[in-house]
């Protein structure tokens, strides 16, 4: 009987259970959430519905109209290199 006191936990005691407590879900939590989005990635060159594919690149014209876009040519310079882009080969020997 002399001792039945001394085994409750002071205020520390409760305070250090219950942040260790946080701290024990707070990983659980964080693990299952990390596995959940590493299981849910799709991998890259795995068979999935939607493949993933690389960027395509810009074509010419996109290429030439953010030169133009940028300054650096002016329409006519623009206008020509698109006439080039959009004539057929018999039309380049002519030139």
């Amino acid at each position: 009987m002399m001792f039945w006191y001394d085994h409750d936990m002071s205020g520390w005691g409760w305070f250090g259970a219950s942040l260790g407590m946080l701290v024990f879900w707070g990983l659980i939590i964080t693990a299952l959430v990390l596995l959940f989005r590493a299981l849910s990635r799709p991998a890259p060159g795995g068979s999935h519905d939607a493949p993933w594919t690389p960027p395509t690149p810009p074509s010419a014209e996109q290429l030439l109209a953010e030169r133009f876009a940028r300054g650096e040519i002016d329409e006519e310079e623009y206008q020509r290199r698109l006439r080039v882009l959009h004539s057929t080969g018999a039309d380049l020997t002519k030139h």
